[in-house]
Formats: C-alpha cells, sequence, structure tokens
C-alpha cells in the first residue's frame, strides 16, 4: 500500500486527518460519535489520547486504523486515503502497516509466547524472529511459557511483542494498561516507550488515566466527538517516573 517506515521521511505526517465524522444510526438515533476530527501525527511520535467514555476516542482509532469507515471527511495514511480504500486495500494495510495493542490480550492460550508472536511473522512481509520481538519487551526467559503461565502485565508484553513483530509503520493501543494495577502497568508501559524508539513506530495510546500524558510528546484531549485540545510535554517523563 505505501512505503515501509525506514523509507518515510523523517518530518512527513504519518496521519492526515480532516473533517473526520463517525454516525451511528440505530433506527431513528443518530449516535454523533465523531463531528469533524482534524488531526496529525508524524513518525515516531508518542501520542497519548485522553477523555472520558463516550467521547470518541476509540471511534477514532478504530477508522485510522483500518477497522472501521467513517461516515465522512478524509483519513490520509502518507500519501494514501484510508476513507476510500475498500475492505481488501484495508485488510493489506492493517495487515502490512499497523500494530494493534487493546485491553484485552487475545492471546491463543493453547500456545506459547513464542508461538503467539509466530502467528504474525508467519504473514509479514519483514519480521522480526519471535524472539527478537520478545527480547524487545524484556521476556527473553518466558518465550516457551503459556499465556495461563504468565502473569497478566507479561501476557501484555507478549501482546506487544506480536504486534510490532511486523515492523509496524505505527501502533495504535487502546486501554493498554486498563486491566493492570500500576506497578504491573508502568511494566508496560516501558515496553511501549522502548519499542517506540528502537522501531520508530508512530505510537497512539488511549487511556482513561491521566497520569500516562507525561510519558508523551503530545497529549490529545477528546471531548463529544472532537479534539478539543492538545498539549506538547516540554520534557518526557520515563515510564518508571510514573504512578497511579
Amino acid at each position: 500500500m505505501a512505503q515501509a517506515a525506514a523509507e518515510i521521511e523523517p518530518d512527513a505526517p504519518v496521519f492526515r486527518i480532516r473533517g473526520l465524522s463517525k454516525v451511528y444510526c440505530t433506527g431513528d438515533v443518530e449516535v454523533h460519535a465523531l463531528r469533524g476530527v482534524d488531526f496529525e501525527a508524524r513518525r515516531g511520535e508518542f501520542i497519548v489520547i485522553l477523555g472520558p467514555s463516550g467521547s470518541g476516542k476509540s471511534t477514532f482509532l478504530n477508522i485510522i486504523g483500518g477497522l472501521d469507515s467513517a461516515t465522512s471527511g478524509e483519513a490520509q495514511f502518507l500519501d494514501h486515503s484510508l476513507t476510500r480504500q475498500n475492505e481488501a486495500g484495508l485488510t493489506r494495510y492493517r495487515r502490512d502497516h499497523v500494530g494493534f495493542i487493546f485491553q484485552f490480550y487475545n492471546l491463543v492460550p493453547s500456545l506459547t509466547a513464542r508461538e503467539n508472536v509466530q502467528l504474525v511473522t508467519e504473514i509479514a512481509r519483514h519480521p522480526m524472529t519471535p524472539e527478537e520481538a520478545l527480547a524487545l519487551v524484556g521476556l527473553e526467559d518466558r518465550m516457551d511459557h503459556f499465556p495461563a503461565q504468565l502473569s497478566g502485565g507479561e501476557q501484555q508484553r507478549v501482546a506487544i511483542a506480536r504486534a510490532i513483530a511486523k515492523r509496524p509503520d505505527v501502533l495504535l493501543c487502546d486501554e493498554p494498561t486498563g486491566a493492570l494495577d500500576s506497578k504491573t502497568g508502568i511494566k508496560v508501559l516501558e515496553a511501549l516507550t522502548r519499542v517506540n524508539a528502537e522501531i520508530g513506530a508512530t505510537t497512539l495510546v488511549i487511556t482513561h488515566n491521566a497520569a500516562i500524558r507525561e510519558i508523551a510528546d503530545r497529549v490529545v484531549n477528546f471531548a463529544n466527538g472532537t479534539i478539543v485540545s492538545e498539549q506538547r510535554n516540554a520534557a518526557r517523563k520515563l515510564a518508571s517516573e510514573v504512578s497511579w
């Protein structure tokens, strides 16, 4: 669909979003999930997206991740329109360019950590080895353990390794620490920031947890389906310096 991350110009916008709107219709009821959102993100940025439930955060992430379609507006990934892609094009986009991390880990319980990551490396174009990906998230000594033998934080780090093994241009994370306590969540944030620095993936993290904003390059606040404010952090804190 588009050039690999290594070929993207450092200052080029990875995403250009203009007037993005999404309306869900249930019978005669219309729910406006997004209302004319404008947004840009550049290569390697670490962006935290805050906002209450129902503010449009997840809908926004799903559209730019190719999991949902917009009602109106334009979403571009590099020089390609996401809003004009057919389902086959969106499938290629998700496969080749996007890594997803969700609140629930979605690991296959009958497979080891290594085998869960291998599911992605077998279909990616230029993947890491499962061993490389798991080492990046600090699980070198847990590769042959099954999910039931891993803590919640370790399972989430396996999910991160699975997402990054394809060397994605974009890493989209929806409440990745939502099911974790502070100590465990910090280990997951350390893995995300390390991956962001080492593979250069533009990383967007949705969270209800305002403390996480301190590790971001930029903080975007959603309310009522719109972006109501943005702030750039003068200095980023280490994940180990954050607690909640």
